[in-house]
């Protein structure tokens, strides 16, 4: 695994409402997460012949990391990430590795401009 070499597609700047975090009042209330994720998998085959059945539809990923973001509550954003690439390793054999970042900009802590995050990469074995 080579992240400054390898294809990849990239979802980046995904906006999600949820109910992940320690806090009892986060899994009332919820707040705002940004994600970013980066799949790597070779695209070389897409891209001579230019038929998206060459490749994974960046329209599927995204609705894989959408679904895996709301089927449970995590306390933590390690959890959340680890969950999301989970479930795509699952879905698409052809990954073989991924990127994820998830950002919290809301937590709930005093603080006037941030986010809190976390990013993880997994390689498939």
């Amino acid at each position: 695994m080579d992240l400054d070499r390898d294809d990849r597609i990239i979802l980046n700047d995904l906006a999600f409402y949820g109910y992940h975090g320690v806090m009892l009042e986060e899994s009332k209330v919820g707040c705002r997460f940004r994600l970013d994720v980066e799949c790597g998998l070779d695209t070389a085959k897409a891209g001579r012949s230019d038929d998206v059945d060459d490749t994974i539809s960046y329209a599927f990923i995204f609705e894989t990391v959408e679904k895996a973001f709301s089927e449970h509550r995590f306390k933590l954003l390690e959890a959340l990430a680890q969950h999301i690439v989970d479930r795509l390793f699952a879905a698409y054999p052809t990954i073989n590795w991924v990127k994820i970042r998830v950002a919290k900009p809301e937590a709930p802590i005093p603080v006037v401009k941030g986010e809190f995050a976390v990013q993880i990469v997994r390689q498939r074995g």
